[in-house]
Formats: C-alpha cells, structure tokens, sequence
C-alpha cells in the first residue's frame, strides 16, 4: 500500500465536493474554482470581438480566414495590407500562399514574413491563410463552420497574441462564426504545469507548443469588400454566442467530482442571481419525490448529491418588445443533465463508462444558449428546465424491474437503467405541458442515444417533432447556427409497442433495438407530454445530440447557437 501526502487546500476541495446538499449550497461554486486555481497551473484563452485595429501592433501571428474565392478577392486589395495587417507583406507571398491551396477543400498555408511596414518594426510574424470550401452541399453551414474550427484550431501555434481575421458574405450572421471560432479555444484544464510536447493529441491544445498564461486571441470580421465590421448589434451577438459556447464546453469538460447537481445548479445562480430578468426555482431531492417527479427522483437517489430540477424563466425587459413581440408565445427548453452516467446497477463496462462526463451535454447546450439569449435582451419569454442528476450505484439506486410513476402519472417499468435520460426529461416535458399556458414550444435536448451517431452521424443531431414545419424550421435553424441537425422517422402509432410491458402503461427501453431505436426514444418522451397540451396544438421538438456533443474527448458547445436561432436573438439569424 503506498501512502501520499495529501495538502490541506486539496483536502478542503475533497471535502467540498463530496459534502451532500439537499438545499442550495452556500459555498460560492467560483470559491472553489479559486481554490482550484491555486493548485494548477493552466492556460487562459480569451478571445475578443473588438473591432478596434489597434490590436494589430501587438499580435505577433494573424490567420485569415474565409472561402477561397473570398480570399483571393482580400488579396487583391494590396491598398488594404497595412491597415489590415499593421505592415505590408509582399503582394506575391499572399498570391503564392493563395495559389497552394483548393478552393475545394478546407485547408491552410502559413509563412513567416518580416514585417516592413510604417509601424514601429516588429519581430517577424506568422501569416496563415485558412481556406474555406467555394462549395459544400445542401446539408451544411455554407461556411463550412466545422472546418472553420479544425482549421483554427490547428493553425494557431506559438507564443504571444494571436489575430484572427474572418471574411464573411454580408449574408451571414456573425453570432455563428463566433461560436465555430470559440470551440478552438477549450477552457477547462486541469493540468498541473505548462510544458512543451510533441504529442498534443487529436484535439491539439498544445499544438505542440509551450502553453502561455492569459492568451489572447483577438478576432476581427471583415464584410464582403474587406471593410471591419463595426456594427455594435452584430458584434455584441458574436461575442455572446462565444460565451455560450465556451460555458456549454466548460461544462461538458468539467469532471463529475467537481460538477455535481449540486454544483451544477450553483452555476445557474451565479449567471443569474444579479440578473432581475431571471427567476430561479429549484425542485431538490425528497422533494422531488412528494411532488410526483418520479423520473428525475429514482434516476439521481442512489448518488451522493440530491437529483434536482432547476426551472428558470426569463422575461423580457419592456423597452425591448416591440407589439409583435409581445404577441409571441413563451418558449420552453429543457436540457437533461446526467452529471455522470454509470448506467446504473445495468452497469456500463469500463470502456463504455468512460466519457460520461459528457451525458449532461444537452443540459450545457440549452443553458449556454439560454444565458446568451437573456445578455442579448431577446425579445421573448424563454423557460429552462434543466433536469440534473448522477445516474450512480448504491443502496438506493433504481433496481431493473422496479415500477417508477412518472409526473405525467404513468407507470414505467424499468427494464434498463441505463436507459435514464428519457425518464428525467419525461418528468420536465410532462410539467411544461402541464402548467405553462403561456408556451407553445416545448424543446428537449439530450445526449440521448448511441443510435443517435447511427441514424445521423457526429455532425448532426436527430431531431424528431409532432409538426412537419416545426421540422423544417429546425432544420433551417441548424443551417443558420452551424449546429446541424436531420430529421428522424416520426411515427409513434408504429413505434411506441416497442415499450409495451405487462404489468405498468410501459417499459423504459425499446424491445427490439433495431427498429428505430432512436427515433422510439424520443416517442417515449413524446407520451408524457400532457394531451391537453395537444389539443391546443403545442409543439414538441426533440434533439439528440449524443454525436456532435463532443469531439476528441472535449464538449463542442452543440446546441448553443441551435437554441439562440430558434429563440431569434438579436443579431444572431440575420445581418442588420
């Protein structure tokens, strides 16, 4: 047995984390993150939208990115070099480096150069050019923003401030750009030093690279004759959905030791406690089980922090509706928050367990666009409901063959305990429907299903919804935002004996895993939602996004962006 000294300050954040709170913790969540602070030495990135040019004197690399063809128009405006780039690279380095890459593929060049120029001189830079597809297909962002993150993403390298120029049609809105340029720059590290490696990784946060403190990344959009964009609306949108995005990977990348339910409920009061256009409620533990949540209670209480269903309603200030604002219904969002996913006493391997971390990822996504549609003063009543709890082994926990009551006051028969994110996103669902008179949209967001990657792939999230133009528009919502999606099958009258049981109205996992799967799971979601609701003709849109959740082992942010275009945060869906 081998003993290890332990140092108090890292004591103090055992004790911490593992203390159980059925109330709302009084420890302030940034305390801890302090305390944590002190013990690792890890990378700050921050990344600016200001359109001031002053930033170009103190850049020691600039990236310029955009489709080919834009490109080659930038280019060929020599008369802009030195207010672009603060000195004047010869025209037939950019020509040369323009010319190495296709316009049919995302790729990039980069070069040394000295910078000759009317500025004080400076060391020499590192110039890349980020190449974007002329052409992608019907089923993609047509900037290509998945390429746009992998091509900063491996193209920022050195020391020192970095440049990023970024070369848009005047048909594009800015708020997705900023978030594709966003997922490059990870938050969470809990690293214990800085040090160079030649091995970063698919996600290359090192980039092989001694690591620097508080880095900072400056970004500048250019329209479409190469002019800066200074449009306070637009650039406001772009740095908002950037915070969303970089919250939501926080998130997702924060280890379950540390974001607990607990933990994580405290993250929605720090957001929000200053924020009067924001109430919180909070549902904890026993409570949860008095009231009828039988879902979100049975999944979480066999973990050491209570399960909880945090609801948070934002209305919009007056000044910023106009009458046909005020004429639009409230929109509801629900995110499933499963802060570690063991599978419950149907246990995961060991290679299955691993990353679930992740499983509260829809939970990030509808928070982090939730806190940027409430800082950009969208003009909408917007609820979120986020269901949070650790799907974990003891005592307490849900047996397989147990018989739960769902708040919808159906009986489940729990025939696969790891099948838990429909169970506490059923519970939500069945509440929105129920009580909130005001909404006619009900959307949830999980990391739902493995079938998930099968039926659409790792880019885009299977979504399944009671109204055809609702599918559309979501679709072209996922289009707009960068967060893709596709439709799935919709046909519960043939799916849903999937779930039939002999002793409860049904099972909680599908008989047959290979009709539909995952379509069946959003149908059992489906059935919870109230008929009244129905009547009245209320959507409902589900999203699963166990695909594009993630990538390399780290949170994308997915869903941040897919929430701010359906909601129509300013300046985030169109250009002023």
């Amino acid at each position: 047995m081998m003993i290890t000294a332990i140092s108090s300050a890292t004591m103090m954040l055992l004790l911490l984390s593992r203390a159980s709170a059925f109330t709302k913790p009084t420890a302030s969540l940034h305390q801890i993150r302090h305390q944590s602070s002190q013990l690792f030495a890890s990378t700050t990135t921050n990344i600016s939208f200001d359109p001031s040019i002053d930033v170009r004197e103190k850049a020691t690399s600039t990236l310029v990115i955009g489709r080919h063809s834009t490109l080659k128009s930038l280019i060929e405006q020599q008369d802009s070099y030195v207010s672009l780039f603060g000195f004047r690279p010869h025209p037939d380095i950019l020509s040369s480096m323009h010319e190495s890459i296709s316009g049919n593929q995302a790729t990039s060049s980069h070069v040394i150069v000295p910078t000759v120029g009317p500025a004080i001189p400076r060391p020499p830079h590192r110039l890349t050019l980020c190449s974007l597809r002329n052409k992608v297909t019907r089923h993609n962002h047509p900037l290509s923003l998945h390429s746009m993150t992998d091509l900063v993403k491996s193209s920022v390298k050195g020391k020192g401030p970095v440049r990023i120029l970024v070369c848009v049609e005047d048909e594009y809105p800015l708020g997705p750009i900023a978030g594709a340029l966003s997922r490059a720059f990870p938050v969470f590290n809990r690293k214990t030093k800085s040090k160079k490696t030649d091995d970063a990784g698919e996600d290359g946060d090192n980039n092989g690279e001694e690591e620097e403190k508080d880095r900072m990344i400056h970004v500048t959009f250019l329209d479409s004759k190469g002019r800066v964009v200074k449009n306070e609306v637009e650039i406001n949108a772009a740095r908002e959905a950037a915070e969303g995005v970089r919250l939501a990977c926080r998130l997702v990348d924060t280890h379950p030791e540390e974001l607990t339910s607990t933990a994580f409920a405290q993250e929605c009061h720090d957001l929000f406690d200053e924020d009067d256009t924001v109430t919180i409620e909070e549902i904890v533990g026993e409570e949860l089980k008095e009231k009828g949540y039988g879902g979100i209670y049975n999944v979480g209480k066999g973990a050491t922090e209570p399960p909880r269903l945090v609801i948070m309603t934002y209305t919009p200030p007056k000044n910023v509706l106009t009458e046909e604002d005020e004429e639009q219904s409230a929109i509801t969002l629900v995110g499933k928050g499963i802060v570690y996913d063991t599978g419950g006493l149907a246990i995961k391997s060991r290679v299955g367990m691993c990353g679930m971390k992740h499983d509260m990822g829809g939970a990030a996504g509808v928070l982090g666009g939730f806190a940027a549609a409430v800082r950009l003063r969208t003009p909408r009543k917007i609820r979120l409901m986020l269901c949070l709890a650790e799907n974990a082994i003891g005592p307490e926990s849900v047996r397989n063959d147990d018989i739960i009551t769902q708040y919808s006051g159906k009986t489940v028969e729990i025939n696969n305990s790891d099948a838990e994110g429909r169970l506490v996103l059923s519970d939500a669902v069945a509440h929105a429907t129920q009580h909130f008179d005001d909404s006619d949209l009900v959307v949830d967001m999980a990391t739902l299903t493995g079938a998930q990657l099968v039926s659409t792939g790792k880019t885009h999230a299977a979504i399944l919804t009671n109204k055809e133009e609702l599918e559309h528009t979501a679709v072209k919502a996922g289009l707009v935002s960068g967060d893709l999606c596709y439709p799935l099958l919709y046909a519960p009258e043939l799916l849903n004996k999937e779930f039939n049981s002999k002793v409860a109205d049904m099972k909680n996992s599908v008989k047959d895993r290979s009709n539909a799967q995952c379509s069946c799971a959003g149908h059992f979601i489906e059935s919870h939602i109230d008929s009244k609701y129905i009547e009245r003709d209320g959507g409902w849109l589900h999203v699963d996004m166990a695909g594009p959740g993630s990538k390399a082992e780290r949170g994308t942010g997915y869903g941040v962006g897919l929430v701010l275009s359906l909601v129509g945060a300013p300046g985030f869906s169109s250009r002023s």
